[in-house]
Protein backbone atom coordinates (compact mmCIF):
# COMPACT_ATOMS: atom_id res chain seq x y z
CA UNK A 1 0.00 0.00 0.00
CA UNK A 2 1.45 3.20 -0.70
CA UNK A 3 1.60 6.19 1.33
CA UNK A 4 -1.38 8.40 -0.35
CA UNK A 5 -3.64 5.58 -0.29
CA UNK A 6 -2.39 4.84 3.48
CA UNK A 7 -3.43 7.82 4.26
CA UNK A 8 -5.77 8.49 2.61
CA UNK A 9 -7.44 5.28 4.76
CA UNK A 10 -6.18 6.58 8.12
CA UNK A 11 -8.28 9.88 7.71
CA UNK A 12 -11.17 7.74 6.84
CA UNK A 13 -10.71 5.38 9.85
CA UNK A 14 -9.95 8.28 12.14
CA UNK A 15 -12.78 10.51 11.31
CA UNK A 16 -14.97 7.53 11.85
CA UNK A 17 -13.56 7.04 15.30
CA UNK A 18 -13.94 10.40 15.69
CA UNK A 19 -18.15 10.79 15.15
CA UNK A 20 -18.46 7.87 17.14
CA UNK A 21 -17.22 9.59 20.31
CA UNK A 22 -19.35 12.30 20.14
CA UNK A 23 -22.28 9.87 19.04
CA UNK A 24 -21.26 8.32 22.85
CA UNK A 25 -22.55 11.78 24.20
CA UNK A 26 -25.95 10.27 23.31
CA UNK A 27 -25.69 8.13 26.49
CA UNK A 28 -25.02 11.43 28.49
CA UNK A 29 -27.40 13.04 27.27
CA UNK A 30 -29.76 10.33 27.86
CA UNK A 31 -28.89 10.17 31.51
CA UNK A 32 -28.95 14.14 32.03
CA UNK A 33 -32.65 14.50 30.55
CA UNK A 34 -33.78 12.20 33.21
CA UNK A 35 -31.89 13.74 36.60
CA UNK A 36 -28.51 12.43 36.17
CA UNK A 37 -26.36 15.75 35.74
CA UNK A 38 -22.62 15.39 34.48
CA UNK A 39 -20.49 18.24 35.07
CA UNK A 40 -20.71 21.26 31.64
CA UNK A 41 -17.47 21.76 31.28
CA UNK A 42 -15.73 18.81 29.03
CA UNK A 43 -18.55 18.91 26.24
CA UNK A 44 -18.64 22.69 26.33
CA UNK A 45 -15.27 22.53 25.71
CA UNK A 46 -15.15 19.53 23.17
CA UNK A 47 -18.04 21.79 21.48
CA UNK A 48 -15.50 24.55 21.27
CA UNK A 49 -13.02 22.71 19.65
CA UNK A 50 -15.21 21.24 17.22
CA UNK A 51 -16.41 24.62 15.95
CA UNK A 52 -12.66 25.51 15.72
CA UNK A 53 -11.38 22.58 13.97
CA UNK A 54 -14.42 22.64 11.45
CA UNK A 55 -14.13 26.25 10.46
CA UNK A 56 -10.34 25.69 10.17
CA UNK A 57 -11.07 22.40 8.14
CA UNK A 58 -14.02 24.41 5.93
CA UNK A 59 -11.66 27.59 5.21
CA UNK A 60 -8.42 26.57 4.72
CA UNK A 61 -7.24 26.83 0.92
CA UNK A 62 -7.52 22.86 0.50
CA UNK A 63 -10.12 21.81 2.45
CA UNK A 64 -9.60 19.19 4.96
CA UNK A 65 -12.43 16.98 4.99
CA UNK A 66 -11.70 14.13 7.05
CA UNK A 67 -10.69 16.72 9.72
CA UNK A 68 -14.40 18.38 8.83
CA UNK A 69 -15.98 15.65 9.16
CA UNK A 70 -14.85 14.12 12.09
CA UNK A 71 -15.27 17.36 14.11
CA UNK A 72 -19.24 18.73 12.73
CA UNK A 73 -20.94 16.17 14.41
CA UNK A 74 -19.53 16.98 17.13
CA UNK A 75 -20.47 20.56 17.45
CA UNK A 76 -24.30 19.50 17.65
CA UNK A 77 -23.38 16.63 20.57
CA UNK A 78 -21.22 18.57 22.51
CA UNK A 79 -23.45 21.48 22.89
CA UNK A 80 -26.66 19.28 23.22
CA UNK A 81 -25.01 17.59 26.00
CA UNK A 82 -23.65 20.34 27.65
CA UNK A 83 -27.16 22.40 27.29
CA UNK A 84 -28.83 18.96 29.08
CA UNK A 85 -26.45 19.55 32.25
CA UNK A 86 -28.62 21.91 34.03
CA UNK A 87 -31.86 21.46 35.64
CA UNK A 88 -33.70 24.51 33.29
Amino acid sequence: MNESKFISWLGRIASIIAILMYVSYIAQIYNNLHGNYAAPLQPFVAGVNCTLWSIYAYFKKDRDWPVFWANFPGIFFSFATFLTCFPW
